[in-house]
């Protein structure tokens, strides 16, 4: 496909649409005017013999003419006359017997009082109307003719003013093109302008267009794009302070412990528990990445890329409590609708719950309930601890990423949830009860 810029495209788009109108205009021009001129041919043809009264009457004389039958041609509107009656023709001049042959037999099956005709003779057309009248009591025969030499110069000379028309409508329209041309290609500068920008992560400047609405709704359709990265910009480096504040502290404990042993120095009781804090620390940093690692790789993931699969709930519960239930040993699961079966992507399901049984536990006094229920076609899974209450303002932020827990513990375990939610068509809510805080997870089945 030939590659072509605006301009291209306007001149081409305007030269198209002239040789269109031209080729339209020569195709039908031509046929509409002749059938207009051929009626013009036979009227003119009929008011020359309404002028003729009586032709038969005594005091009737045909006008001479000192043209001949074919010599009638070459006159632009001369018409001339042929009389039948009782086999009798007059007339000024006598067609040729062919063509007089031809309009008898045509007078003789003629059933209307008026008709027309017409005939090629020598290569040329003759229109002639043939009327039937009465004289003196007897049916007699008015025969008018025309050669076809005012229908064809006419026709000429309407062609020759129409091209003329043509050109110089084609040359003024060179005008609106060029304002054409500059008027679509502004926008389109300034717009280009701002990509340009963009380009250079310079978006600071905001672009509205108005006036014309295709042009507004585009300029809107980009500053909706510029806000989006923007807010992906802000979140990216917010992302990034997050991360290097959530990887500062235990790096600085262990390079300050792994110090302190080169030196000699323990800063615990022995080795072991100096080697302990260092194995914590270093197994909490090794969370934080993976975490991080995790919600990159939910970020850029779309719903049609997860793997759907038919799974109980009960697998995934059990599985959580058997994990879960040696670090307090303080804490009693209750799992309820472990034969609901759940239509998802199995790792993200258990990361989702994995995650969530984790706050719960770190905030759970004695039970944590794990609990799924199947309504219409969506199941809802939800994972509640009996800890205390959730400052109310607080509750729409706690799935932002990094955000701050009552206990002072930043994370992403939260915003991983409402993701892999998302990720399903599904939605993630937080309610404090009666009885300590709930977490529900809805998902829609497919």
């Amino acid at each position: 496909m030939m590659k072509v810029n605006l301009t291209q495209r306007i001149w081409f788009s305007f030269i198209a649409l002239v040789v269109l109108v031209g080729l339209t205009i020569i195709i039908i021009y031509p046929i509409s005017i002749k059938g207009t001129l051929n009626d013009e041919t036979y009227r003119m043809i009929e008011q020359e013999q309404a002028r003729m009264a009586n032709p038969f009457s005594e005091h009737f004389s045909i006008p001479q003419s000192e043209m001949d039958f074919v010599e009638r041609r070459e006159a632009e509107r001369s018409v001339g006359h042929v009389f039948l009656l009782d086999g009798e023709q007059r007339g000024e001049p006598i067609p040729p017997d062919e063509v007089l042959k031809e309009m008898v037999m045509n007078a003789g099956n003629q059933t209307a009082e008026r008709e027309r005709y017409e005939l090629t003779y020598n290569e040329a057309t003759l229109f002639y109307v043939i009327t039937r009248i009465e004289s003196d009591g007897q049916e007699a025969y008015q025969i008018s003719f025309m050669w076809d030499t005012y229908r064809d110069l006419m026709v000429n000379r309407l062609w020759e003013r129409l091209v003329y028309l043509l050109l110089i409508s084609s040359v003024l329209s060179l005008l609106p093109a060029i304002w054409l041309k500059r008027y679509l290609r502004q926008p389109f500068r300034v717009l280009g302008d701002h990509f340009e920008q963009i380009s250079k992560r310079n978006w600071k400047e905001p672009f509205h267009w108005e006036g014309d609405e295709d042009f507004q709704k585009l300029s809107d359709q980009f500053e909706g794009m510029r806000q989006n990265l923007i807010r992906y910009d802000r979140s990216q480096k917010t992302f990034i302070q997050h991360a290097s504040h959530e990887l500062k502290t235990p790096i600085m404990v262990v390079k300050t412990y792994a110090q302190s042993v080169k030196d000699g120095i323990l800063p615990k009781a022995d080795l072991e528990q100096t080697m302990n804090v260092i194995i914590d620390e270093t197994d909490r940093m090794d969370k934080r990445v993976k975490d991080m690692l995790y919600f990159t790789k939910l970020d850029t993931m779309k719903n049609d890329t997860i793997n759907v699969e038919e799974i109980k709930f009960g697998t995934l519960a059990f599985q959580m409590e058997e994990r879960f239930r040696m670090q307090r040993e303080d804490v009693h699961f209750e799992i309820q609708g472990a034969d609901i079966k759940i239509e998802a992507d199995p790792e993200h399901l258990q990361v989702m719950l994995e995650n969530l049984v984790e706050n719960a536990m770190r905030y759970a006094r004695d039970t944590v309930w794990m609990k799924a229920e199947k309504e219409d076609r969506k199941v809802t899974i939800t994972v509640k601890n009996n800890g205390e209450t959730i400052n109310e303002e607080e509750l729409p932020t706690l799935f932002e990423p990094f955000r701050k827990g009552n206990k002072g513990q930043f994370g992403l375990g939260l915003a991983i949830v409402k993701r892999i939610a998302e990720l399903h068509d599904g939605d993630a809510k937080i309610s404090n009860c009666e009885d300590g805080v709930a977490f529900k997870i809805t998902i829609p089945k497919p």
